[in-house]
């Protein structure tokens, strides 16, 4: 058949599919796991077949400052991606758990955790959930991207890229590379999402976890590159770290799929049956990118790698497979989707997830926007891989809006210690500072959310700030900081233990709440940071 007729096809059974299907009769809100059956994946001892779609960067919806709950997150916006992905067949979302940048970051220095990050991370969380999505979140990332475990190399005093990130998986050369990756893992699954109270090892909206994007032991050894020993055996330590702590949620190893054995890529280390017949590993995954210049395959050779890749996948590794990432370009993209995606899944290929939904024209190369014609041909196999599952496609209304209102706790701001661990009092001379103030329920009370700004180069060290209100107001309860004194003037400073420095360009949260002489200003006149005046919003 010609591309044309292909698409026309495709197209035409979509639209038809999306006829015949009804709503979701639940959506990830059944506290059922998936798990794995053999060589299938399984939802309540039935087979489950999924397709997907990777949407990384949904970590990065905010401002990545401010208000945790309404500037540092966009609420609407993420809500408004997952309702996109739902109405366009999606059923598991891969995407990003992990960077080590100032915006949006993680985990920004070793060991400190950015609490507005993973409250942020919470609430994609909560969306998923509430409209019928589940989710693999990936825990770090083998490229530069983010960070990635460059970052965890250089905290222990040792030089990334390639092919020198390699000594990140070998435990005589980077011991405290295990050690940083297993303290970040612990806290991730045994954080509590502060919307649901659930942790996330016991939350069934993630359908699995990734260890890494691509890992590879690239370059080391020829040997290596085709046995993989030491990266297997990092991945059976992770594994097990993994296992031990959270036992209901799947794993993978996130990796790629190349050698020479498939005719796609080198040997890097990570040989796909090897490596993924660790113990700890519950399916396999490849990334297949076929009309990259190295690659170079036809769509007959390229449907040829994935029945291989499928046929070890369940004869040799014994494990379900997942198509972690593909796409095309500078061909027509729907005509290969539909001849891939068809032969996917008569070689009984498990899961996909193309590369990637983004929620607005971003990558001209590999960017799927909503519209776009090759999504007419993603719903088709979406309805088709829910009608193998023996369920309804996850196209619909979603069962609940997700929370808007008060979380279960209150998060606490981003944490960013001292570098020293020793205050100076040079350090926080004439730091210029902004105040960003945000009054509600105006009457008899008040509440007040305030953000402290450094704006300067140097650092703001045991930092209080002090304000006098115009008249009548009176501080009744405070979080995330310490009162030193109320009434009409106020000094608040930094609680006991965190949050004891402001870094040049952070900010620390605080809020309170109070009482008042109706009809009066609850707006300070201004705001004084360590006895320097501050701008203020």
């Amino acid at each position: 058949m010609t591309p044309l007729v292909l698409l026309l096809v495709a197209a035409l059974a979509g639209a038809c599919l999306s006829l015949m299907r009804p709503p979701p009769a639940s959506a990830a809100t059944d506290n059922s796991f998936v798990t794995r059956c053999g060589i299938r994946f399984c939802l309540d001892g039935e087979e489950y077949y999924f397709a997907g779609a990777n949407a990384y960067d949904l970590f990065t919806f905010g401002s990545g400052s401010g208000d945790t709950e309404s500037q540092y997150m966009d609420k609407e916006r993420i809500d408004a991606h997952m309702a996109r992905m739902r109405d366009d067949g999606v059923d598991v979302v891969r995407l990003w758990m992990f960077s080590h940048e100032s915006w949006h970051g993680f985990e920004k220095s070793e060991g400190v955790y950015d609490e507005q990050q993973f409250a942020l991370f919470d609430y994609v969380i909560e969306s998923a959930r509430s409209h019928g999505l589940r989710l693999m979140p990936v825990f770090e990332n083998y490229w530069e991207a983010y960070g990635g475990i460059d970052t965890r190399l250089s905290w222990e005093g040792l030089s990334g890229g390639q092919p020198a990130r390699a000594a990140f998986f070998d435990k005589d050369r980077c011991p405290g590379c295990f050690t940083s990756y297993k303290n970040y893992v612990s806290h991730a699954l045994n954080r509590t999402n502060h919307y649901s109270g659930v942790k996330y090892k016991d939350d069934p909206t993630i359908f699995a976890w990734d260890l890494m994007n691509e890992p590879r032991y690239e370059g080391q050894s020829d040997e290596e590159n085709v046995e993989g020993t030491t990266l297997r055996a990092w991945v059976d330590e992770m594994g097990a770290f993994v296992k031990e702590i959270d036992p209901n949620h799947l794993l993978g190893a996130g990796i790629e799929g190349h050698g020479t054995q498939y005719g796609f890529g080198g040997d890097e280390g990570n040989p796909f049956v090897h490596l993924q017949q660790s113990p700890y590993l519950d399916f396999t995954s490849a990334h297949p990118y076929p009309t990259e210049h190295w690659a170079d395959l036809t769509l007959d050779e390229t449907k040829e790698l994935v029945r291989a890749w499928i046929a070890d996948s369940h004869e040799k590794v014994g494990k379900p497979f997942f198509m972690g990432e593909f796409n095309v370009h500078n061909v027509d993209r729907a005509a290969w989707w539909s001849e891939i995606y068809a032969d996917f899944e008569a070689a009984g290929g498990d899961g996909s997830a193309f590369w990637w939904y983004q929620d607005r024209e971003i990558d001209g190369k590999f960017g799927v926007t909503q519209g776009d014609p090759e999504l007419d041909v993603f719903r088709a196999h979406s309805a088709r891989m829910a009608a193998k599952s023996g369920r309804a496609s996850p196209t619909g209304t979603p069962s609940s809006s997700p929370s808007t209102g008060e979380p279960t706790t209150t998060p606490e701001p981003t944490t960013t210690p001292d570098p020293t661990g020793t205050p100076t009092a040079s350090s926080t001379a004439g730091t210029p500072c902004r105040v960003d103030y945000r009054l509600s329920d105006w009457g008899n009370t008040f509440n007040a959310d305030v953000t402290i700004h450094n704006t300067g180069s140097t650092a703001v060290d045991q930092w209080e700030l002090s304000f006098t209100f115009p008249g009548g107001q009176s501080v009744t309860q405070i979080w995330n900081a310490t009162r030193v004194q109320d009434g009409r003037s106020v000094t608040v400073t930094h609680p006991s233990g965190y949050n004891t420095s402001i870094a040049p360009g952070a900010t620390v949260n605080f809020g309170f709440s109070g009482a008042s002489q109706a009809g009066t200003n609850g707006v300070p006149d201004s705001f004084t940071l360590n006895g320097t005046a501050c701008s203020s919003v």
